[in-house]
């Protein structure tokens, strides 16, 4: 999924369905930033974007079926962290999701997630299956 040779350090692993497991890989992706030194903006805002799309897809996509898993993806650069994450669900289409800022969505929770990865990443894109998230955060100018 990722070229590997584009990145200083690149990284590949598979995991089960378990939230604990996904938060074991965001925490290892956040230490790669700060080995980097990304600012701490930089780094809260990939934290979040890693929590949403991950747990996203260990429960939406695999619906936590601990047959399945989730495959993610990072590499790391001076100036940029890239992020794919695959789960083995069926995938859902983006227009489908309903805007969380729309009057009769606001008391709803579906979308939100979506929207904060957008506000807070520079690049975040899913396959035409709607499986497969890339994100992606460039260093900011701090």
């Amino acid at each position: 999924m990722i070229l590997a040779e584009k990145f200083d350090e690149f990284f590949s692993e598979r995991i089960p369905s378990d939230t604990a497991r996904g938060q074991e890989i965001q925490e290892r992706i956040i230490a790669l930033m700060e080995k980097y030194e990304f600012s701490e903006r930089d780094v809260f805002s990939t934290r979040l974007a890693l929590e949403e799309g991950i747990i996203n897809a260990i429960k939406h996509g695999n619906r936590m079926d601990l047959d399945k898993t989730v495959l993610i993806e990072w590499g790391i650069t001076k100036e940029v962290v890239k992020v794919v994450i695959e789960d083995q669900g069926e995938g859902f289409r983006l227009e489908d999701v309903p805007d969380p800022t729309a009057d009769e969505n606001l008391e709803r929770p579906c979308g939100r997630g979506i929207m904060l990865m957008r506000a807070f990443m520079d690049v975040i894109e899913y396959n035409s299956k709607g499986n497969v998230l890339t994100i992606e955060k460039r260093r900011g100018d701090e």
